[in-house]
C-alpha cells in the first residue's frame, strides 16, 4: 500500500465510524475510529519513505503495528505531538485517541467514549 491507498482508506474508515456513531453502533464505531488513526499514521510514514532506499528491518517491523504511539513514533511525529500538547484540544483528543487498540473490538464502549473519540479524529483542526 502506498501512501494515497492510507489516506483514502483514513477517509472511508471514518465514514463507516460515522454511519455506526449515527445509528448506535458504538462499539463498533470506536473500533473504526482508531483505524482512522492508524491509516493516517502509516500515510504518514509512507510519505517518508524514500523511493529505491533499502528500508531498516527494525524500522520495518515497527511500522507492522496497530500501536498508536509506536505509530507515532514510527512517522516521526513525536517531537511534533509533543510541541502540540499544549493547544487548545490537542490534549484531550490524544487524550482520548492513544489508547485505542485493535483488540477493542472485543469490548463495549458507551457512546459517550465513542462520541469523545469521533470528535478528536473528525474535527478537521
Amino acid at each position: 500500500m502506498n501512501r494515497q491507498n492510507f489516506q483514502n482508506l483514513a477517509e472511508i474508515r471514518l465514514r463507516e465510524a460515522e454511519v455506526l456513531l449515527n445509528n448506535n453502533q458504538y462499539s463498533g464505531a470506536y473500533y473504526l475510529s482508531g483505524y482512522v488513526v492508524e491509516c493516517a499514521l502509516k500515510a504518514c510514514i509512507a510519505k517518508n519513505t524514500r523511493q529505491f532506499d533499502f528500508p531498516d528491518k527494525d524500522k520495518v517491523l515497527k511500522n507492522y503495528t496497530h500501536d498508536l504511539k509506536s505509530l507515532v513514533i514510527a512517522a516521526e511525529l513525536d517531537t511534533q505531538l509533543q510541541s502540540q500538547r499544549n493547544t487548545i484540544n490537542f490534549e484531550s483528543y490524544w487524550s482520548v485517541t492513544k489508547d485505542w487498540t485493535e483488540k477493542s473490538r472485543y469490548d463495549i464502549h458507551s457512546q459517550q467514549k465513542v462520541r469523545d473519540i469521533y470528535l478528536a479524529i473528525s474535527d478537521p483542526k
